[in-house]
C-alpha cells in the first residue's frame, strides 16, 4: 500500500482544476522503513536517519501538526492529501527514540516556506516508506540526473529559472506526481512536483512551487528561462517520470 501511495500518479487540469487519482505501479523503489533493532533498552535520543543510497519518507495518516519540537510550538498543520488531494508525505531527517527503543517523534522537511523548513511530527501520525532513488540538479551545467542505489541512471538537460525567477537551491524532495489533461501543453507529458518554493513569485497559486516538468517548447531546454521550474525534454521527462517515487530526495546546487 505504501509503495502504490508513493507511485501513484495525479491527473489535473490545469484552469478548471478537475483531479482523479490513477494507481501506478511502475517506479519500483519504495520499500517499507527499516524497523529499529531489536535492544533491551535504549538512551532516549536524538537519531539521523537515511543515507546517500536510501532516504526515508513519512506519509500522513490523517491530520498531522508538525512542531519545532517535541511538544513544542506549532510551526504547521497538514492533512491526508494536500491542496491538489495528492498525499501529504514529509522527507524524513531524524527520529526521537525513547527508552523502550520506538520512535516518538520524526524530524521531517516540511513542502512550506521558507523553503528548506523543518518540523517534528508524532511517529503515531505518520507510517514509514524508503526510496532509493536520488535526483540532482547542476544549475550551472542545467543539467538533472537521476541516481538509485547511488547509481547514475539517467541525465538529462533542462531549462532553469530566469536571472529575475530564479530556480532556488538546497535540499528538497519529490512531493507529488502529476499528469496534465494536455501531454501537448507548457507541462509536457508530466511534471514532478518538489517542495521548494520560488524566492521570487510568492503571490503565484499555492505560494509558487517548484516542479521538474516536460514542456512544449523544446528549443528552451538547456536555457535560463524559465519561472523557476525545471523543463526537461518529453522524452527525457517520461523515463524520470515513471522512475521516481514521490518521496525521492532532490538537490539543487550551482
Amino acid at each position: 500500500m505504501l509503495r502504490e501511495l508513493l507511485e501513484n500518479r495525479l491527473h489535473f487540469a490545469r484552469v478548471v482544476r478537475v483531479f482523479l487519482f490513477v494507481g501506478l505501479a511502475a517506479a519500483g523503489a519504495a520499500h517499507a522503513a527499516p524497523r529499529p533493532p531489536e535492544q533491551a533498552a535504549c538512551a532516549p535520543a536524538y537519531e539521523r536517519v537515511g543515507s546517500v543510497k536510501r532516504a526515508w519518507v513519512a506519509l500522513a495518516r490523517g491530520r498531522v501538526t508538525a512542531r519545532t519540537a517535541p511538544g513544542g510550538r506549532v510551526i504547521a498543520r497538514f492533512g491526508r492529501a494536500n491542496a491538489n488531494d495528492y498525499p501529504t508525505l514529509f522527507a524524513v531527517r531524524g527520529r526521537v527514540v525513547d527508552a523502550a527503543c520506538r520512535a516518538r517523534w520524526y524530524r521531517v522537511q516540511l513542502p512550506v516556506r521558507p523553503n528548506g523548513r523543518t518540523g517534528f511530527v508524532p511517529a503515531s501520525r505518520v507510517r514509514l516508506a524508503t526510496v532509493s532513488t536520488r535526483i540532482e540538479v547542476d544549475l550551472g551545467k542545467r543539467e538533472v540526473r537521476l541516481f538509485r542505489a547511488n547509481r547514475l541512471r539517467l541525465r538529462t538537460p533542462a531549462a532553469v529559472g530566469a536571472p529575475g525567477t530564479p530556480t532556488p537551491t538546497g535540499r528538497f524532495y519529490v512531493t507529488q506526481r502529476l499528469v496534465p489533461y494536455d501531454a501537448n501543453g507548457p507541462y509536457g507529458p508530466g511534471a514532478l512536483g518538489i517542495s521548494a518554493f520560488s524566492p521570487t513569485l510568492k503571490t503565484w497559486t499555492q505560494g509558487g512551487p517548484i516542479a521538474i516538468h516536460g514542456t512544449n517548447d523544446p528549443s528552451s531546454v538547456g536555457r535560463p528561462v524559465s519561472n523557476g521550474c525545471l523543463r526537461v525534454p518529453n522524452p527525457m521527462l517520461r523515463r524520470l517520470f515513471d522512475a521516481t517515487p514521490a518521496g525521492t530526495p532532490v538537490v539543487i546546487h550551482r
